[in-house]
């Protein structure tokens, strides 16, 4: 099992940027392929960008592509979201979630352990 904690969120205007991190308990994070999933208010919660075990493989969601990286430090375990060129519509509660699958997986349904969300709000 794994604890998973979120910070580095908060309020930023529209263009600026922000980075997540999400720590993690334990000492088998390398076994874990990671993802950031957001929720909007009266949405959905969609995958934003995954990132495989040791780091070499990394996928994201359209709407995030090329202004968002995932990365990871697996001697530290953390996973971290930086973003930039925010846009209003990237408000959303922020979850980091950790999948025992070999795969990135886009749907929240692979990911067993989630953490508690960190609040991101971009002003226009």
């Amino acid at each position: 099992q794994v604890q998973l904690v979120e910070s580095g969120g908060g309020l930023v205007q529209a263009g600026g940027s922000l980075r997540l991190s999400c720590a993690a308990s334990g000492r088998t994070f390398n076994s874990y392929v990671m993802g950031w999933f957001r929720q909007a208010p009266g949405k959905e919660r969609e995958f934003v960008a995954g990132i495989s075990r040791n780091g070499g493989r990394t996928s994201y969601a359209s709407v995030v592509q090329g202004r968002f990286t995932i990365s990871r430090d697996n001697a530290k375990s953390t996973v971290f979201l930086q973003m930039n060129s925010l846009k209003p519509e990237d408000t959303a509660v922020y979850y980091c979630a950790a999948s025992w699958g070999g795969a990135i997986l886009l749907g929240q349904q692979g990911y067993a352990y989630w953490g508690q969300g960190t609040q991101v709000t971009v002003s226009s």
